[in-house]
């Protein structure tokens, strides 16, 4: 069996504040095999992208990682030097950030900032760099590429910067790709053309691409894989499939259930899911969902281990204990009462 492309092994990631430690990852583990599109989901606070930026080394001052590993091709990233890893971050490790204005420098034009890069890491001559970043942003489909190269990013839109950072992050061909909520600031045909790249991505290269959202649609229409994090761990991890027509996480379920319905006329009520998220400064000690859980029981004091209902189907859900007949290792049937489990358009 060979090595997954990134292992992530029982992450814990804090951060101090002057109300005490705030333990935004609790001991968090995935792998990303290579050409595959993980997709992460959660409420904001889960802990989607600390995570992420804990994987690309990211974490400054008052946070910290706290302990766990994270491998990328058998190689612990958190052993690294900060030499090593500017050789590594962009090249063959990508990041797409959630707020691109906060990522490009303001002074500097556009073209300057991509072709630096490129040249960088890639050493191809000034001419060979421009003639790339031509053809990288119009392939994320910005028009006039030879004339926005000139500009400055307050000359762009949101939506347009964040289509500039996703060329910046496809310039090097990374082997992986982490997208933090990548097409929140697009309208929806451009948000149709990122996808589309994502999927080209999957088809026509090796890179694969974690996909950090709270867009369970984006999710549906991409990815292959699927974790649910709340209350910084992770719910269940499924594929695309398994997420959404056999959710085996109350929590799963609220997110799907709170998503409209397609081919329902007229306006219909979504059902949200009640309460607020766990505070994260004193988290509970059980399973972080049970205060909003309506299948909450006694045993959920307990922080339940991740059950393998089916092979590379978990959930962290004493339900699954709880059914009769039911093995850790593997479950036929939903663990959800009678009539709950299905998918966002209610099948199975």
């Amino acid at each position: 069996m060979t090595e997954p492309l990134l292992a992530v092994r029982d992450l814990h990631v804090s951060f101090q504040t002057r109300d005490g430690e705030n333990q935004a990852v609790r001991g968090v583990s995935f792998t990303i095999e290579e050409g595959e599109t993980l997709g992460i989901v959660g409420e904001s606070g889960s802990g989607k992208s600390v995570t992420a930026k804990a994987v690309m080394a990211l974490i400054q001052p008052p946070g910290r990682i706290a302990s766990g590993s994270v491998e990328y091709r058998g190689r612990n990233l958190l052993s690294l030097s900060e030499k090593e890893w500017r050789r590594l971050r962009g090249n063959r490790i990508a990041m797409v950030f959630q707020d691109p204005m906060t990522s490009l420098n303001p002074v500097k034009r556009i073209g300057d900032q991509l072709t630096e890069i490129i040249r960088r890491h890639r050493g191809l001559s000034k001419a060979e760099a421009a003639r790339e970043a031509v053809r990288l942003l119009t392939e994320v489909g910005i028009s006039q590429p030879r004339e926005r190269l000139r500009q400055y990013p307050h000359e762009f839109s949101g939506g347009m910067r964040q289509r500039v950072m996703i060329a910046m992050a496809l310039s090097c061909s990374p082997e992986l790709l982490i997208a933090d909520e990548p097409t929140t600031a697009l309208d929806v045909t451009i948000q149709a053309q990122i996808l589309e790249l994502f999927k080209k991505l999957k088809t026509e290269t090796r890179t694969a691409v974690a996909l950090i959202t709270h867009d369970l649609g984006v999710v549906a229409q991409v990815c292959t894989r699927v974790i649910v994090m709340y209350g910084g761990l992770i719910m269940e991890e499924g594929s695309v499939e398994d997420i959404f027509y056999r959710p085996q996480h109350p929590y799963t379920l609220g997110l799907l259930r709170s998503l409209p319905k397609r081919g329902k006329e007229g306006r219909e009520r979504l059902t949200p899911i009640e309460g607020s998220p766990p505070d994260l400064l004193d988290p509970p000690s059980g399973c972080p969902f049970r205060d909003r859980c309506p299948y909450a029981f006694d045993r959920c004091s307990e922080r339940p281990p991740a059950f393998e209902l089916s092979p590379g189907h978990r959930s962290m859900c004493w339900l699954a204990e709880a059914l009769p007949g039911v093995k850790a290792e593997s479950a036929s049937e939903p663990v959800l009462p009678a009539g709950e489990g299905g998918g966002a358009d209610g099948s199975r």
